[in-house]
């Protein structure tokens, strides 16, 4: 009896530390790698929900910009969110502001986070320089992650050490108002990483939802294929661009049409995610390129942003 109630005790230790070892970590601190709209918008719905942000980016005026883009934008919000109680709205704005610094070395803030978000280019080599260089300074706990649309999260996690420390944060433009977040787990990603990300994403006041790492995640594997047949059907002469799009709008229920959206996202972006995928898979009918799209953005007509892409734009 003496024996079985040493095992049994041992048992109920040995379950303990498991459980300990398990347990999920609350991310406090973060570091957001990248002044860009996304990496700004993640500072803000990060330090905007009481965590403290360390807002990363190369130069100084990058940062500014960044750190000015972000104080409007909680202006604009508190104005709403406040609108009987104008001193409460600027009591939200100081209070998120005073959650956010800024730094151009990231080496030298890792060591203190718990979470660091990347959201710069969208090139591998690049990414996987910046991860590489910040697992030797960030702590053992340190959860690292890619903001990434369109790359393999493996592929970046691989130039690391912590495979399992290490997923997919996917927050879609702008991120103030958009609700989704796509978390990515990688066959090295640790159930302990994971729902740690998960309760991060929720903390943030974000809808997260859950996907495997293949091309794309779920929104962009498919929207962009979406997208992509709208051209064809436009460069096969079926239809005019200004129809598929009142067609889509009218019948589907969407609020933009494919042409309208493209044009907002960016040629350039579009044709970036369609090239790495069909590099990966040559044979896949929905990941060929678009001679359409493709002389577009060799002529500089991206969308919106450059005056012109598939419609012109004042």
């Amino acid at each position: 009896m003496a024996f079985v109630t040493r095992q049994f005790v041992r048992s109920v230790s040995s379950s303990s530390t498991a459980s300990a070892t398990a347990k999920k970590i609350v991310i406090k601190h973060v570091a957001v790698i990248g002044g860009g709209l996304m990496g700004a918008g993640i500072a803000q719905v990060a330090a905007a929900t009481g965590h403290t942000v360390v807002l990363v980016d190369q130069a100084e005026d990058i940062l500014a910009k960044s750190k000015k883009g972000i104080e409007e934008s909680l202006k604009k919000i508190a104005k709403k969110k406040f609108a009987e109680n104008p001193q409460a709205g600027s009591e939200f704005v100081e209070k998120t502001l005073s959650n956010i610094s800024t730094n151009t070395d990231a080496a030298s803030v890792v060591h203190s986070m718990d979470l660091v978000v990347e959201a710069i280019v969208e090139n591998l080599k690049v990414k996987n320089e910046l991860f590489k260089r910040l697992d030797k300074f960030a702590s053992e706990h340190t959860i690292f992650a890619s903001n990434t649309s369109s790359l393999q999260i493996t592929n970046i996690a691989n130039a690391t050490t912590r495979q399992d420390r290490f997923a997919g944060l996917h927050f879609f433009n702008p991120v103030p108002m958009m609700k989704l977040v796509e978390v990515i787990k990688t066959p090295m990603t640790s159930q302990k990483t994971f729902e740690s990300l998960l309760d991060f994403s929720k903390a943030l006041g974000k809808h997260p939802v859950t996907c495997k790492d293949t091309p794309g995640f779920i929104v962009n594997r498919l929207l962009v294929p979406y997208l992509m047949e709208a051209v064809r059907l436009y460069e096969r002469g079926d239809a005019s661009k200004e129809d598929i799009d009142v067609a889509m709008k009218l019948g589907a229920g969407y609020p933009m049409g494919p042409f309208e959206l493209l044009d907002y996202v960016g040629l350039d972006t579009t044709k970036f995610i369609m090239d790495g995928w069909h590099e990966m898979d040559t044979q896949n009918p929905l990941f060929q390129p678009s001679p359409s799209v493709n002389k577009m953005v060799a002529e500089k007509k991206l969308g919106k942003k450059t005056g012109e892409g598939f419609y012109k734009y004042k």
